[in-house]
């Protein structure tokens, strides 16, 4: 008796972890077997920006990656960087990119297809426009800077994401026929009510979290304060704020280091004194006043020289990924960890220096987040530019006028966890608007929910898939050692060879992604029991390396509705025995089958179509089991 297949689809923890469900397992293997085209198809099916999250995905994948258990995770951001570079709008750079063809799901009236607006050209705009067009809907895109992409253009450090990259991606999403106005801002040139009455079916608000926190301490208001979000907008349009000698970033989290490795390479690129084409009006757009932007082409690049980043969290507790913090380390930046700010510190009216106390403690003794700090425990850091990078959160005030909309205690846009609708018929909210911050492969998912929810309200029902299959497989891995292959480091540029804002990364050759493909554990292939063969020899318990089978009388089992029912079905009793595996320690090396002297053990691969509509029906099936 096998169970449903969404049980072994489950047993997969890295698609399992995925907010989007990609199937990475299966995407690695395909780079072991030299395969990099299938493997391509797989991992973009359900993630229309491969190629970015191939650079900057925080891969909550890997964190779950069960060869994590016996050394490392495999590097599986890495090998989908692998893939795309080799089949993904990498190689299109330059060219139009080859359209993609809409599915004909789309519930139609005399006219077409129903409209829909996105409002927000972010990960979660852009995921959502890319389904809704996929699905076969007429979908405009509106954008209120002059550029696309959201946070991703103006706030990912170009030296971690290059811009002609992102500008491939969103050209591979707007072949589908979407629509894309920019400059278009809500609140000022239009409400969600004005898309309803202008006849779009549906409405998906995805407007980020583009303002950044302040911190509430004296001297926050002085000359030379600078906000972290502010600062990696500026950068990343080309202009150079007057930073000074020395730089003290406040904060533990990636945006934090990000700051602080972008204000450290102010002192090796070349400064032109002129903002680039569309700057000005990105600036505005982002509420800066002509005084700010005046002094933005008068003012004098101060290279930093020595950066440092002050958190509240010791150097193992920093929310941020531990590599980013390796690499800020190795290129010069001087952590100064388990230290909270006290005051800003002035002279003659601008920054001179940060005080700081020694953090006691972040917790209190009910888990919240609430700093202590040592008495008496002051110190004083010169700096002549302090930028605060503690907390980004989304601007609600443009919804002003759509007062049918909710608006949380927490400034989000209060929404419904399976559908992501809000409180106005019609109109979706998702990513950092609806629940704050979110990593970009989480605002993805947020559009494809959307996207799914929006479908099924106009009609549509669950979007059909391809069913899943079983096949079985001879594994004969006891031999080829791949449990004992180390982790492969990711390839980086010389920290020597670091100037300006060349992407740090270089991706793995051929070889070394064929090396780090191979310690996949291959979570897709199940051990299969035929409970009409087995003869309860224990060969498979005693054959074994990880221990991870045990033969045991039915009687020792806790009960269940399942274990009832395979019970009943054998019509067995508690007399009975029966073979427990623990799924987490199973290395997948098939010993036990090859042990089994009646065939009754088989190594069965669990296989799913790779096209873009078995992984949005997938997924839809899946959202009424999961939440966001």
């Amino acid at each position: 008796m096998v169970p449903d297949f969404r049980y072994f689809l489950n047993l997969i923890p890295c698609r399992t972890a995925c907010p989007v469900r990609t199937n990475a397992g299966g995407y690695v293997r395909t780079v072991a077997e030299g395969d990099t085209e299938r493997g391509y198809r797989i991992a973009r099916a359900p993630n229309p920006l491969a190629s970015i999250c191939g650079r900057i995905c925080a891969h909550p994948c890997e964190s779950n990656c069960r060869r994590g258990v016996i050394d490392q995770p495999i590097s599986i951001r890495a090998l989908k960087r692998t893939l795309t570079e080799r089949h993904g709008v990498e190689n299109t750079l330059g060219d139009q990119p080859a359209p993609l063809k809409p599915l004909p799901l789309a519930v139609g009236g005399p006219q077409g297809a129903p409209r829909a607006a996105i409002v927000g050209a972010g990960p979660a705009g852009l995921s959502c426009a890319h389904d809704l067009a996929l699905l076969g809907y007429r979908v405009t895109l509106f954008e209120a800077a002059p550029v696309v992409g959201g946070m991703l253009y103006q706030g990912v450090p170009e030296y971690r994401l290059s811009r002609d990259l992102i500008r491939a991606e969103v050209d591979q999403i707007l072949s589908l026929g979407v629509e894309l106005k920019l400059e278009w801002r809500l609140g000022r040139d239009f409400t969600v009510g004005d898309l309803r009455r202008n006849g779009y079916a549906a409405v998906f608000l995805a407007l980020g979290a583009s303002r950044g926190r302040d911190l509430d301490i004296p001297g926050k208001d002085l000359d030379g304060v600078i906000n972290g979000v502010d600062f990696l907008l500026n950068a990343n349009l080309g202009y150079r704020v007057a930073l000074g000698e020395r730089v003290l970033v406040i904060g533990g989290g990636n945006v934090a280091i990000d700051v602080a490795r972008t204000a450290l390479r102010y002192a090796a690129s070349h400064d032109s004194g002129q903002l680039p084409g569309g700057a000005e009006q990105l600036l505005q757009t982002w509420g800066y006043d002509n005084a700010f932007i005046d002094a933005a082409r008068t003012a004098l690049r101060l290279g930093a020289r020595h950066v440092q980043l002050v958190s509240l969290e010791s150097r193992p507790q920093m929310p941020a990924h531990p590599d980013e913090v390796r690499e800020a380390e190795e290129e010069g930046i001087t952590l100064l960890p388990g230290r909270g700010p006290k005051a800003i510190l002035a002279k003659n009216g601008r920054v001179a220096g940060l005080e700081t106390l020694e953090v006691e403690s972040l917790f209190d003794a009910s888990g919240r987040f609430n700093p202590t700090f040592v008495r008496g425990s002051e110190q004083r850091t010169e700096a002549d530019t302090i930028i605060l990078a503690v907390g980004q959160q989304p601007d609600t005030e443009c919804l002003a006028a759509d007062r049918e909309i909710e608006i949380t205690p927490r400034g989000l846009v209060a929404v419904d966890a399976r559908t992501l609708a809000t409180t106005m018929p019609g109109v979706y909210c998702g990513g950092d608007l609806a629940f704050g911050p979110r990593i970009v492969i989480e605002a993805e998912a947020d559009g494809k929910r959307a996207a799914l929810a929006i479908h099924e309200s106009l009609g549509g029902g669950t979007v059909p898939r391809v069913r899943a299959r079983f096949r079985p497989v001879e594994l004969r891995r006891a031999g080829d050692r791949y449990d004992r292959i180390p982790r492969q480091p990711i390839p980086t540029v010389p920290v020597a060879r670091r100037t300006g804002f060349r992407e740090v990364e270089d991706g793995y050759s051929d070889e070394q992604a064929r090396l780090e493909a191979s310690r996949c554990l291959w979570c897709n292939v199940e051990t299969i029991f035929d409970s009409e063969r087995c003869i309860l020899c224990s060969g498979c318990v005693e054959i074994c390396p990880e221990a991870c089978l045990a033969l045991v009388p039915a009687s020792r089992l806790h009960s269940s509705a399942a274990i009832d029912a395979v019970s009943d079905a054998l019509d067995v009793g508690a007399e009975a025995g029966a073979i427990v595996k623990d799924e987490a320690r199973c290395i997948r090396c098939g010993l036990c089958a090859e042990r089994c002297p009646t065939g009754a053990i088989t190594m069965e691969a669990l296989e799913i179509d790779e096209s873009p509509q078995t992984a949005l029906g997938l997924y839809h099936e899946d959202m009424n089991e999961v939440r966001p």
